[in-house]
């Protein structure tokens, strides 16, 4: 049975819908990776999953003997959390509340289990460093190996390389792709399209149409091939990973706005994508894309394995 069913879903604010006729599933071991335009509901489904709103319509349906506290949670990095008066260790520690409920002292297993994540983040020698003092990638990865201590199952995670920097965002997506080898499913918000096609192995990308499937089949239909081909052509000459100073495909709208954005908009722009995705040009241009983003994505992720490799090796030395 699947971790998460989602039958005929819709999402919002009370009775203003934001995003609806969803419809998706999340086995043991898959890595989803929810795109879209900004206003187009994926930070409100995510809450949603987490059951800190109710849907509008429909179900969610959680399987395989999972339970609410054993899903891990990486939400937006905020101004606030930056700036979180706490040691790392404190940090991660938190993680293991949901799991065990709340009580006085944590038990040598919950202390245990954060030792193990923050090893597994590479943070151990950041332990006893106050969180606000460490940089954007840093503090990523000591809110990642908090959520680990929730989960030994499900990863949520929105935007988690949101503001860095394109070396960090590459570790990261390194990061987050080992966990996945390791067994952890993985449902994650991304503005790159590039890099959901590089990492994911089933695409949701929801807006005025909604598409579930393979990452492969994403890539042959004309909702992927377009958004994708456009990404790279207005962003030629930025780096994949780099982070987006303007999303490039939005409809005038903020995700925060709660408001799905114009149908009328975005109606042009399904028309658009499918006279673009019928020209033979623009197919070729397509494939050209497609290829630019596979290849990105797996050297990234070399590089990132690369410099783990040599930051192991000198502290081998060190030794």
């Amino acid at each position: 049975m699947a971790l998460i069913a989602v039958n005929d879903l819709s999402v919002g604010y009370g009775s203003q819908i934001v995003a609806e006729n969803i419809n998706f599933k999340v086995e043991a071991g898959d890595y989803l990776c929810i795109v879209g335009e900004n206003g187009s509901g994926k930070s409100t489904l995510m809450k949603t999953l987490l059951n800190l709103q109710k849907p509008v319509k429909g179900e969610i349906i959680k399987g395989d003997g999972l339970k609410e506290n054993e899903i891990g949670y990486l939400p937006q990095h905020t101004d606030v959390q930056k700036d979180f008066p706490a040691s790392v260790k404190e940090i991660v520690l938190s993680g293991c509340l949901g799991r065990s409920g709340f009580k006085p002292f944590y038990t040598s297993a919950d202390k245990k289990l954060a030792s193990e994540n923050m090893e597994r983040m590479g943070i151990t020698d950041l332990a006893g460093r106050s969180y606000r003092e460490l940089s954007g990638g840093q503090q990523q990865r000591v809110l990642l190996a908090r959520a680990l201590c929730a989960t030994r199952k499900l990863l949520l995670l929105d935007e988690p390389v949101s503001g860095l920097d394109p070396k960090v965002t590459a570790e990261m997506y390194s990061l987050i792709a080992e966990l996945n080898k390791e067994g952890v499913s993985i449902i994650m918000i991304s503005h790159d399209i590039g890099a959901a096609v590089g990492y994911a192995d089933h695409i949701l990308h929801i807006g005025g149409n909604v598409f579930f499937g393979t990452r492969e089949e994403y890539l042959g239909s004309k909702l992927g091939r377009f958004f994708l081909m456009r990404q790279s052509r207005d962003d030629e000459s930025m780096p994949l990973f780099k982070p987006r100073k303007k999303n490039p495909y939005s409809i005038m709208m903020s995700e925060d706005s709660g408001t799905a954005g114009d149908s009328d908009a975005y109606a042009s722009e399904e028309t658009e994508a499918e006279a673009e995705a019928g020209n033979a040009s623009e197919e070729t241009s397509a494939e050209t894309a497609v290829e630019k983003a596979s290849e990105n994505g797996v050297n990234a992720e070399q590089d990132a394995d690369n410099d783990n490799k040599k930051n192991k090796e000198v502290k081998d030395n060190d030794r």
